[in-house]
């Protein structure tokens, strides 16, 4: 836990030219998925994200998760990335897939998008990436800006990240975003519980308690101690009702 700016390096990950020249040096290596692969992250996605919905990939990169979500059926996923290489990498390789489009864009200035456009947005360590540049809170705030403006009223702004909440609740949980927060935790891709451990193996796909503030209880303990966190943030409005919260398919 509290991991944020300690986990950086000296890249600076908000840059354009970092990234254009890591995705040329890497170009031979194939895709990469930061975090997680979509059949981990599918229960959350799909309980969510209705497959019908109009869907923004931030700093998408050279991943397949839109790929595979694709594959699942969802049919209309905008992918942007601040890397002009990846974007065009990327629009050969789906060029004959329509629900899949692609855009060079710095999610700090989405202004090609209108209000109230997306039906949700899923970020997969795209605000862990500005949090590791130059003005790293500023850059947060931008980015965090424009997801709830193009957010329609009742929809998600999926966020996975290594953060827990002591350094991101900081960030997404704004009264001027209108968001309803939930939490989820998930291992690591490969964890395994240490052996002769006795205590009952959480269930990932339960909610996780917080305080009022956001934060996990004093007692609560990560049985990963490098775990995902899943923030599934609802932009609040008059007509959805929030109250009845889907359930996992």
């Amino acid at each position: 836990m509290f991991r944020d700016e300690s986990a950086c390096n000296t890249y600076n990950y908000g840059d354009s030219v970092y990234w254009d020249a890591r995705y040329i040096h890497e170009a031979s290596a194939g895709s990469f998925d930061w975090y997680q692969r979509y059949h981990a992250l599918r229960p959350f996605v799909r309980k969510y994200i209705p497959t019908s919905s109009r869907v923004l990939m931030v700093g998408c990169g050279n991943a397949v998760m839109s790929e595979d979500m694709v594959k699942d059926g969802y049919e209309n996923i905008m992918n942007v990335d601040i890397s002009c290489v990846a974007i065009e990498m990327m629009r050969r390789k789906y060029e004959h897939i329509p629900q899949l489009k692609y855009l060079q864009m710095d999610v700090r200035d989405m202004g090609f998008f209108l209000d109230d456009s997306f039906d949700s947005v899923i970020d997969k360590g795209t605000l862990d990436s500005l949090m590791c540049g130059t003005d790293a809170p500023l850059s947060a705030s931008q980015m965090l800006g424009e997801v709830s403006r193009i957010l329609k009223p009742g929809g998600i702004y999926m966020l996975i990240t290594y953060g827990d909440p002591t350094v991101r609740m900081t960030h997404i949980n704004k009264p001027a975003y209108n968001w309803k927060i939930d939490l989820y935790i998930i291992p690591r891709p490969g964890f395994q519980r240490p052996p002769g451990s006795t205590s009952s193996p959480k269930s990932y796909l339960s909610l996780v308690p917080t305080n009022e503030k956001g934060l996990l209880p004093a007692d609560y303990v990560l049985e990963d101690p490098d775990s995902h966190f899943i923030y599934i943030c609802t932009k609040m409005g008059q007509d959805p009702d929030l109250s009845d919260s889907p359930a996992f398919l």
